[in-house]
């Protein structure tokens, strides 16, 4: 009897480590989890004003407030040092797509608009909708209100494209005329509210990449302006600026 006691304490002890060595891989595997996230989403300084540089579908009101309701009011800017263009690959589950993203050239600059969040919370949800990028720090000096406003005192991020997730359109991931009429109608309503004409002709020829995988995946794209009020001004603007691509999109159901 003496013997099988102190067994089953030996068996209960080695037990009890296993799950305590479990435990600390665990815990391990979680750490190093958050320093990877910490690196791609770092922590916002505490009291400090946030702000976000949006310079694809964060440029349209409507895209920003499904993420981020009180979101606070979208700033025309020109943004020194970064690069954008159709390089954001999409997930690969299903029919996917290439989206717009940046990457870090001295050489470059872009309009976009630079908007507040009201805390960490909505930080947090914006890098879960941006999951594909990493949150950067830009400074002040890098960014211009082309409306004259100053820029305030606060931390400003930009949301720059993971290596990995990073390729031009191809047919397999092409563009996509849904999100470029996300991405040029928030371009439009920018230059309508601020009165800046060229706003959006600005954004088409600071975007680089702009290929013939491109797909029209409109509803109905003979009358697509029930579905995209601001589908005639899109298009108007496309084929003046980028004729022999205009040219060279498919209709979606072409590729069945």
């Amino acid at each position: 009897m003496k013997k099988f006691t102190l067994f089953c304490m030996a068996f209960l002890s080695a037990l009890t480590s296993t799950f305590a060595l479990a435990d600390a891989t665990r815990m391990e595997d979680i750490a190093h989890a958050r320093a990877i996230q910490d690196v791609c989403h770092p922590h916002p300084e505490h009291d400090a004003n946030q702000y976000i540089v949006g310079y694809g579908s964060l440029l349209e009101e409507a895209s920003r407030q499904r993420t981020v309701p009180d979101a606070g009011v979208a700033v025309p800017v020109r943004v020194q040092g970064f690069r954008r263009a159709w390089i954001a690959q999409g997930s690969p589950t299903g029919f996917s797509t290439t989206f717009l993203g940046v990457s870090v050239d001295a050489r470059s600059r872009m309009n976009a608009v630079l908007f507040s969040l009201p805390d960490e919370s909505a930080i947090s949800a914006m890098d879960r909708r941006e999951n594909g990028y990493c949150r950067v720090k830009i400074s002040a000096a890098q960014i211009t209100a082309l409306d004259q406003s100053p820029i305030q005192a606060g931390e400003r991020w930009i949301y720059v494209n993971k290596p990995q997730n990073t390729a031009p359109p191809s047919r397999t991931y092409p563009i996509v005329q849904s999100y470029v009429d996300v991405f040029l109608s928030g371009c439009l309503e920018v230059g309508r509210a601020f009165q800046l004409e060229d706003f959006a002709r600005e954004c088409i020829v600071t975007t680089h990449g702009w290929s013939s995988h491109w797909v029209n995946d409109r509803i109905y794209p003979r009358r697509p302006f029930i579905y995209q009020p601001n589908a005639g001004a899109i298009d108007a603007l496309l084929k003046r600026e980028l004729p022999v691509r205009f040219r060279s999109i498919r209709i979606e159901r072409t590729q069945q």
